[in-house]
């Protein structure tokens, strides 16, 4: 087929390299040293902190379920406006336009702590100074080092042949302003008052952005490094609860490489997934079908076979 033929990757120049360096890498940084030093000013009110918190819980949502859950992996299909109140919620978190983001992890799923993963934290070796390395490009500094990304042409057909998920592609940089703007100008409004938009502006605008950032990234990092495997996969994906608890969900890594297109990443005991509950909410409504559950007799089949020798028998898909 034609889409075979099409390269795995694309060549980034080195204006937009630079670019990813300022806008990915050095910002959210700043924007935490910054909020430090703001907060220990006391330079943050009560609307400030509750539109950082709807804000970033849109954004982390937005990620898990829909640019992760519903766009890369189809665990699930959707009412059309929920699609696209998914993949402007995505958008709003700042890692780019959707198409881009799912084609970035479906390779990482086909090339998984592999030659060809973008973000692997073993890119560099496996002990002392090249694991933080790794650690440090699996973060942020893939955004950077990365001379070529993802070729959506080859990775994402469907989503480019998607009108909604071209149309929020291509509005993307409107809605990078509308992710500051929107909780600025409700900051403003709530306590009608300058100072209150730019405060709302700084706390639910720039930190929250960067937090997301952080918080989600994580999952690259932390979780291909650290933490525990209950499931033979064939790369070091794991389980790290923390980076569950802040990700709604997608710290359980490890289940999701072994089953990638599971609507729920959390399948033991005690690893909760607010964002698989989110989708069996939105099923119980009629605004979600065909979601892929995983049955318990495949997840204790899966868990069996950890205590044999060996990787699973089968390749993870990567959509």
């Amino acid at each position: 087929m034609a889409d075979r033929a099409l390269g795995e990757t694309v060549p980034v120049s080195g204006t937009r390299r630079h670019a990813y360096l300022v806008v990915l890498v050095v910002v959210p940084p700043l924007a935490l040293i910054a909020a430090v030093a703001a907060a220990w000013g006391r330079m943050v009110g009560p609307v400030d902190v509750l539109l950082a918190l709807v804000m970033y819980t849109v954004s982390i949502f937005g990620i898990s379920v829909g640019y992760h859950r519903l766009l890369t992996h189809r665990s699930f299909k959707c009412a059309r406006p929920v699609r696209v109140a998914f993949a402007l919620a995505g958008a709003l978190a700042l890692e780019g336009p959707p198409s881009l983001w799912a084609a970035e992890h479906r390779r990482h799923h086909k090339y998984s702590d592999k030659p060809g993963d973008p973000h692997s934290p073993w890119a560099y070796g496996d002990s002392g100074f090249a694991l933080l390395r790794g650690l440090l490009h699996a973060q942020v500094g893939w955004f950077y080092s990365a001379r070529n990304r993802s070729n959506r042409a080859h990775w994402v057909p469907d989503l480019l042949a998607d009108r909604d998920i071209r149309r929020v592609d291509a509005a993307y940089p409107a809605i990078t302003a509308a992710s500051f703007l929107l909780p600025a100008v409700m900051g403003g409004l709530l306590t009608w008052s300058w100072a209150g938009f730019w405060t709302a502006l700084f706390w639910a605008g720039l930190v929250r952005y960067a937090v997301v950032h952080h918080v989600t990234w994580s999952v690259n990092s932390i979780a291909h490094c650290y933490g525990d495997q209950a499931f033979p996969t064939r790369d070091r994906s794991s389980n790290v609860r923390w980076v569950a608890l802040l990700t709604f969900g997608e710290g359980w890594h490890n289940w999701h490489h072994m089953e990638p297109t599971s609507a729920r990443h959390g399948v033991l005991k005690g690893q909760t997934d607010p964002s698989a509950a989110l989708i069996r909410l939105l099923e119980k409504a009629g605004w979600a079908y065909d979601v892929r559950w995983p049955s318990q007799e495949r997840i204790e089949l899966r868990a069996n076979h950890h205590a044999g020798t060996g990787p699973a028998a089968q390749e993870p898909q990567a959509s």
